[in-house]
C-alpha cells in the first residue's frame, strides 16, 4: 500500500463556542491509502483537550507507515490497534483502511462491519455557548431550519437560565446538554447535580453529558439524577465502559476519542452488555470524518453528528442535513 497524510483546514460557520473556548476553523488530518487502482481516505480531528494537535496526529501516523505499508488493509488495521493509542491519529488511518478493504473486497464498510442498510438518522444540532439572547436566537434559527433535537453547551454557571432561554426560542425541540466537565472544580462538585438535573428535567432536558472532569467520576457516586448522565471524556475505549457503568447511564462514542470504527464497535457492544444507552457524537469535521461514525450511530439512542453542518462549507458529496435528519447521498 501507498500511504500519505495531510492536514486540511475548514472554516467554521461563525464561531463554535464551548466552556473551554471558541473555534473559528478546524484542522483535520486526512490519510490517503492506495493499492492498485483503489484509493481510500480517512479523516480525524485532534482531541485538543487531550493534548493532541493535527501536527502530532500526522506525525504519529507517519511513524507507523513503514510498519504497515506491506500488509493487507485488513491486517494493517489489526496492527494499527496495537501500534497507536486510542485517539485521532488512529481514527484517520483506521477509517482509511476500512474503506480500502471495502473497495478491494467489493463490499461496503457497513457490510464489513455487520451493519447492513444504514438508515437516515435524527441528528442533534449544537447551540454554542453564548449569552442567553444569542442562544435563544440560535435555537429558534435551528428549529426553523428543521432541527428538532438541540444540544446545548453549558458552563457550570447560569446553566438553568441558558436552557430556559433556549426552551423559549425552541418550545417544541428535544434538548440534550453538554456540561463539558464544568460542574466540578478542584476535586469537588461545584453545584448540586441532583437539583440542577431536576431543574433541567422541568425544561425538558433528556440527557446530560459529562458533568464532572474525566478522572473525577467518583464524585457522581450516590447522585440521584432525574436526567440520565452520559460519559463523554470519561469513555475512550471499551475498557472504560465497566467504570462508566458505575456512575453513568449512557456513553458518548466519538471515533476521534476511541481511535476509529474498530474500537467504536467494541465500545457499543460493551455498552449494550452493561445495559447502558449509547450516544454517538463528533468533533468539528467534514462528512469524510462522519462517515464511519454514521454506521455506529445506527445503534445509538442519541445522535450528534452535526460536525459538517457547523462548517462554512463541507466536502463535495457529503451528508445531507434535512428536516433535522442526516442522510447519506
Amino acid at each position: 500500500m501507498q500511504i500519505s497524510v495531510v492536514i486540511e483546514r475548514f472554516p467554521v460557520a461563525g464561531s463554535f463556542n464551548i466552556s473551554r473556548g471558541a473555534k473559528t476553523f478546524v484542522d483535520v488530518v486526512v490519510t490517503h491509502v492506495c493499492e492498485g487502482s483503489a484509493h481510500a481516505m480517512g479523516e480525524s480531528t485532534a482531541i485538543y483537550y487531550e493534548g493532541e494537535s493535527a501536527e502530532s496526529a500526522k506525525a504519529q501516523i507517519e511513524s507507523i507507515i513503514p510498519k504497515i505499508s506491506s500488509l493487507s488493509p485488513q491486517q494493517a488495521r489489526e496492527d494499527v490497534q496495537k501500534l497507536l493509542p486510542a485517539g485521532s491519529a488512529r481514527n484517520a488511518i483506521d477509517a482509511a483502511l476500512w474503506s480500502l478493504h471495502a473497495q478491494l473486497s467489493g463490499h461496503s464498510v457497513a457490510t464489513l462491519a455487520g451493519l447492513h442498510n444504514p438508515k437516515p438518522l435524527v441528528s442533534a444540532f449544537t447551540i454554542s455557548l453564548n449569552d442567553h439572547d444569542k442562544m435563544r436566537r440560535d435555537a429558534a434559527d435551528a428549529t426553523a431550519n428543521g432541527f428538532g433535537l438541540l444540544k446545548l453547551k453549558l458552563t457550570g454557571e447560569g446553566d438553568t437560565q441558558r436552557v430556559a432561554a433556549v426552551r423559549d426560542g425552541a418550545p417544541d425541540a428535544r434538548l440534550i446538554v453538554d456540561a463539558n466537565e464544568s460542574w466540578a472544580k478542584d476535586g469537588e462538585l461545584s453545584l448540586d447535580i441532583a437539583l440542577q438535573a431536576s431543574e433541567l428535567a422541568g425544561l425538558g432536558v433528556e440527557l446530560i453529558e459529562q458533568p464532572v472532569p474525566h478522572g473525577q467520576d467518583h464524585l457522581l457516586a450516590g447522585v440521584k439524577s432525574s436526567v440520565p448522565l452520559c460519559a463523554d471524556e470519561s469513555c475512550h475505549s471499551a475498557a472504560d465502559v465497566a467504570m462508566c457503568a458505575r456512575t453513568y447511564d449512557a456513553v458518548n462514542i466519538k471515533l476521534d476519542k476511541s481511535g476509529g470504527l474498530t474500537e467504536a464497535l467494541k465500545i457499543a457492544k460493551a455498552a449494550q452488555d452493561y445495559d447502558l444507552k449509547i450516544m454517538v457524537g463528533c468533533m468539528l469535521s467534514t462528512s469524510l470524518g462522519i462517515a464511519p461514525a454514521f454506521l455506529v450511530a445506527q445503534m445509538a439512542q442519541w445522535v450528534d453528528l452535526d460536525g459538517p453542518a457547523l462548517l462554512a462549507k463541507d466536502r463535495a458529496d457529503g451528508f445531507v442535513f434535512r428536516d433535522g435528519m442526516i442522510y447519506e447521498l
